[in-house]
């Protein structure tokens, strides 16, 4: 297991095709006015812009949960320094959010601004969130939302590579469970989805490259002789092309 992992960039996640130019400034419009109100009219300092979206983040009403983790994205995206500083605040806002039971649409702004935390704090003291997260991933790599599923490849790649010792022999299961997926979503309709699976293939290979189950042996042997290349290529990572 001790080989290098490819990282994942999280810097540049696009935009789902749904969303318009015009939600897009709204967006950035809300997060100007919330740090606004709380800075200029109580003269607030940061950490409660932080409390405030986390405690929305809560509401029974689904809009005001999308809109305050939205707006948690953005505070993880303009103010990276107090990432760190805040770090439990925001974490335990986003995976409450990335099990919502009610809007995909709170999930995935909440696997975004994960992508982007995990990016920043490289997996360190994640603590029992890492199993939050890792849980709930898994999930979405077979969702039916291009955007969602996309982002959920890249969010299990960087768990990948932050798992750890500590993490170990549990991701190395959940990784085990996620072969299937990683197997169709190669070769995914979507190409931006098909790349993101193979870089999470790529940083996950550590841990498939396990001693086999006899049930595996029939499961591997019908892939083999139903597609021999790609076969190869999921046992054999480095013979992919990046």
């Amino acid at each position: 297991v001790d080989q290098p992992r490819k990282e994942i960039p999280s810097d540049h996640l696009p935009e789902p095709s749904s969303q318009t130019k015009k939600q897009r400034i709204s967006r950035k419009s809300l997060f100007s006015k919330i740090l606004w109100k709380l800075r200029l009219r109580n003269q607030e300092p940061l950490k409660n812009v932080f409390y405030l979206l986390a405690e929305r983040a809560r509401d029974s009403n689904t809009k005001r949960r999308h809109m305050a983790i939205k707006g948690l994205g953005n505070m993880a995206y303009e103010a990276p320094d107090k990432v760190k500083k805040y770090k439990k605040i925001l974490l335990d806002s986003l995976v409450h959010g990335l099990y919502d039971p009610v809007s995909s649409e709170i999930i995935y702004e909440s696997v975004k601004a994960l992508i982007i935390i995990l990016g920043k704090i490289k997996g360190k003291g994640l603590g029992s969130f890492f199993v939050d997260i890792t849980l709930q991933t898994r999930t979405l790599l077979d969702d039916e939302n291009d955007s969602l599923r996309y982002s959920a490849f890249i969010l299990f790649g960087q768990l990948a590579a932050c798992a750890g010792w500590k993490w170990k022999k549990f991701f190395t299961s959940q990784a085990k469970r996620t072969r299937d997926s990683l197997l169709v979503h190669l070769r995914d309709g979507n190409p931006h989805v098909a790349m993101a699976c193979r870089t999470a293939f790529h940083a996950c290979s550590p841990f498939l490259r396990l001693k086999k189950e006899p049930l595996e042996y029939t499961i591997q042997a019908q892939e083999e002789q139903r597609n021999p290349k790609l076969y190869w290529q999921l046992v054999n990572p480095s013979s992919m092309s990046w």
